[in-house]
C-alpha cells in the first residue's frame, strides 16, 4: 500500500486547534477547582467529571481515549482525595 502524504495544516487550522485546546484546558481547570472545593455531593462532582469529558469529545471528536489517558487520572485522584474514596 502506498502512503499518501497529508498536506500541512493551514494557519487557520492550527489556530482553530489551539482555540479548542485552550477551551479544553479551561474546562478541565475549572472542573478540577470546583470539585476541589468539596462543596458538592459526590454525585454532583461525578456529573462535572462526566460533563467535562463530553466537552472534550465534542471539541476533539474521536479522542475520548486520549482524554482518558491525560485527564482521567487527575480527576480520579482528586475525587479520591476530596471524597476519601479508596
Amino acid at each position: 500500500m502506498e502512503h499518501e502524504e497529508k498536506p500541512a495544516p493551514s494557519q487557520a487550522e492550527i489556530d482553530e486547534e489551539s482555540r479548542r485546546a485552550r477551551r479544553l484546558r479551561i474546562a478541565v481547570t475549572l472542573a478540577l477547582e470546583v470539585i476541589a472545593r468539596g462543596e458538592m455531593s459526590y454525585e454532583e462532582a461525578l456529573e462535572i467529571v462526566n460533563a467535562t469529558r463530553r466537552v472534550a469529545v465534542s471539541l476533539f471528536p474521536g479522542k475520548g481515549e486520549t482524554y482518558d489517558l491525560l485527564f482521567k487520572p487527575k480527576f480520579e485522584r482528586l475525587m479520591r482525595e476530596v471524597y476519601r474514596i479508596q
